[in-house]
């Protein structure tokens, strides 16, 4: 295990097991005024949608405002950043994800490291994608599918939303496990890629479920297979691509982070809350209405994720050959 893992797992579990304080003195201790959670999405999508539900919640539970503050640009690094430059004082959170994972690979030179400036708080959910295909692809099965790419090297086109994003490395995973050759397209964004793939002008996506449910269902595109370890209640007769590739495992995923050094016992306050509103029937409903998995957990359970993440997610990009500098 290399230093900078092992040192992001000990803060992870430092956290965990701080002991914790009386639930009044707690509460008197953080937070003290409002709460910026940092987004490095644009607004209105799906990662917005998931940050204002949650935080809702924890407004209402730890009584001071949590203020959803958008900063995109630089596949979230520019977020990251402001982040690990902040006070560690638990008032400045990150929303985390995968991207995070990947840009530790994907770019050449970066101003912070996010495995060892960020501290993990916890999981919020996972997002599963599905393979789908535009209906002129003559599979209906990922084996058909892997048949057909087999005997059409290069002639598939892979859309993404981007150069490293979740889909793109999603694709490169399964190109790299199921050994076919396929163009990777990228799109600036989802809605691009997704309205190229209606009219054939691209043949397959690694799409999250929110997005493509909808166009399945209507048979407007045809799905193979999820990208999550287990099948997904909202596409119940679609198998797990792990079923054909065992360890495949390609779907999104966020959580909350925040600058090292923060306080182990806001890190738990901030975890039990964040579980708190995992385990209410309402959020829990309205999550996986949007096609999300909740993923209640410990610090520590979000660090291994990350560090897992990181290590699989680099593999991929060296095979892939994906850089941005």
């Amino acid at each position: 295990m290399n230093l900078p893992r092992r040192r992001f797992l000990q803060l992870a579990a430092a956290a965990a097991a701080a002991p914790a304080l009386p639930g009044i003195a707690r509460a008197q201790a953080y937070p003290a005024r409002p709460v910026r959670w940092v987004l490095g999405f644009a607004p209105g999508g799906t990662t917005d949608i998931i940050a204002r539900i949650v935080g809702q919640f924890l407004t209402e539970r730890l009584g001071q405002p949590f203020v959803i503050e958008a900063r995109p640009g630089g596949g979230t690094n520019i977020a990251t950043e402001a982040v690990v430059r902040a006070p560690a004082d638990g008032h400045t959170l990150l929303f985390v994800g995968a991207p995070n994972a990947i840009n530790a690979t994907l770019y050449s030179r970066l101003n912070f490291n996010y495995i060892r400036d960020i501290a993990p708080v916890a999981a919020l959910v996972r997002v599963p994608s599905v393979l789908v295909v535009h209906p002129s692809v003559p599979a209906a099965t990922v084996p058909e599918f892997i048949a057909y790419a087999k005997a059409n090297p290069a002639k598939l086109h892979m859309a993404s939303s981007g150069v490293g994003s979740s889909p793109h490395l999603a694709g490169e995973l399964f190109k790299m496990l199921a050994g076919v050759d396929m163009q990777h397209v990228p799109y600036r964004g989802a809605n691009p890629a997704v309205t190229d793939l209606l009219a054939g002008q691209v043949n397959l996506y690694f799409v999250t479920t929110p997005v493509s449910l909808e166009y399945i269902r209507s048979g407007r595109l045809r799905g193979l297979a999820v990208t999550t370890a287990e099948r997904v209640p909202t596409l119940p007769d679609l198998p797990t691509i792990a079923s054909f590739f065992p360890g495949y495992e390609g779907s999104a995923w966020y959580g909350i982070g925040a600058p090292r050094d923060t306080p182990p016992e806001t890190v738990r306050t901030l975890n039990a809350a964040v579980n708190a509103a995992l385990a209410d029937p309402k959020v829990k409903a309205r999550l996986e209405e949007l096609g999300c998995m909740p993923m209640p957990g410990s610090p520590a359970d979000l660090g291994k994720l990350i560090a897992d993440e990181t290590e699989k997610w680099g593999k991929v990009v060296r095979f892939a050959g994906a850089k941005v500098d």
